[in-house]
């Protein structure tokens, strides 16, 4: 993971860049005047990366998210009223790697001239290391997009923001520059806690069987196995006989716990479990962020310690390294979340 001493590296590179965070162009940018202190004006999507954009910006930005938390972000409709909110901000930050089609379809229209679409999946990874898996088969051409629940993800989703905030206001740079480091410093101190909590999971227990997979590249990262998605190809209930198989195939993983999402509840999982004489547990957080805006626990990292919290509980560990883990605020954030 690159470490909070690399923050400033990055940051007093990125005005020697031309447009590299961006998927539109910046020539003209929309933010502030120098010298005004005026406020960047930024669209978000989901709430981490409202979250993190919040953190990175601090009192130079103003952060509105679009999608609502506990929704299903792969299918959301933005309304009406978000046509205005988008042609009247500098930049739009979403996630890319085709999660939020919808909004950057409207953003497309809507935004205002030279205001940039920063999308910071596109960014973090190369199209050789997208994942496909049974959630997002390759042959719909989809890529799993859930690249936050990964860290050292987090850290370059960080850097990206930074760099295209820098970019749009260049006098706020050595604010953008303390917010990345020391958010870099609290990213680093939560993957140790986290390391420290897996330590303690039996190893043959280090594998995941969700209903929707939303911890590929993690796992890719941290050498932990998927072993797959528990769901139908449609995302609705099982027929019987799928439910069958289904049953059949928790049975022959031996896993202790299956795990089901807020964004994805459903009795059927509940009687998998049953069934196959396993735990079920349906907390996980896609992108719901616990606590209440403004909270600390309200952020991405509190999302990632109470996933990762439940994962090693229900795999048989000890989540007191992650209890332990404190929760900095970094900067307040005063981003809108949409309910």
């Amino acid at each position: 993971m690159r470490t909070a001493s690399a923050a400033a590296a990055v940051v007093a590179l990125v005005l020697a860049l031309s447009g590299c965070a961006t998927d539109a162009s910046s020539d003209a940018s929309p933010g502030p005047e120098p010298g005004s202190g005026a406020a960047l004006r930024i669209a978000t999507t989901v709430a981490p990366i409202t979250s993190l954009v919040a953190t990175i910006g601090g009192e130079r930005v103003e952060v509105t998210g679009i999608v609502p938390e506990g929704v299903n972000s792969h299918t959301f409709e933005p309304a009406p009223s978000v046509a205005e909110l988008l042609a009247n901000v500098d930049a739009l930050v979403l996630n890319g790697l085709q999660l939020e089609e919808p909004t950057r379809e409207l953003a497309a229209v809507n935004l205002p001239a030279g205001a940039p679409m920063i999308a910071l999946g596109d960014l973090a990874i190369t199209a050789e290391e997208w994942v496909f898996d049974f959630s997002f088969p390759a042959a719909e051409g989809k890529p799993n997009p859930h690249l936050w629940t990964d860290p050292t993800l987090v850290v370059a989703y960080a850097e990206q923001i930074a760099t295209a905030l820098v970019e749009l206001d260049p006098d706020g740079a050595a604010v953008y520059e303390a917010n990345l480091a020391g958010y870099l410093t609290q990213v680093d101190a939560f993957e140790a806690a986290m390391l420290a909590a897996f330590e303690t999971i039996p190893e043959d227990n280090k594998r995941l069987l969700t209903y929707h997979d939303s911890f590929a590249y993690f796992a890719r990262t941290y050498d932990w196995e998927v072993l797959g998605a528990i769901q139908v190809a449609d995302f609705g209930d099982p027929t019987p006989r799928e439910l069958a198989g289904l049953i059949d195939q928790v049975r022959e993983t031996g896993v202790p716990a299956i795990f089901g999402s807020e964004v994805f509840p459903s009795p059927v999982l509940e009687q998998i479990g049953a069934e196959a004489d396993v735990r079920y547990v349906d907390e996980l957080r896609d992108d719901d962020l616990p606590g209440e805006p403004g909270e600390p626990e309200h952020s991405l990292l509190g999302l990632l310690r109470f996933d990762f919290r439940t994962i090693t509980e229900a795999l048989g560990g000890d989540p007191s390294a992650l209890d332990e883990f404190e929760l900095v605020v970094v900067t307040p954030d005063t981003a809108e979340y949409p309910t």
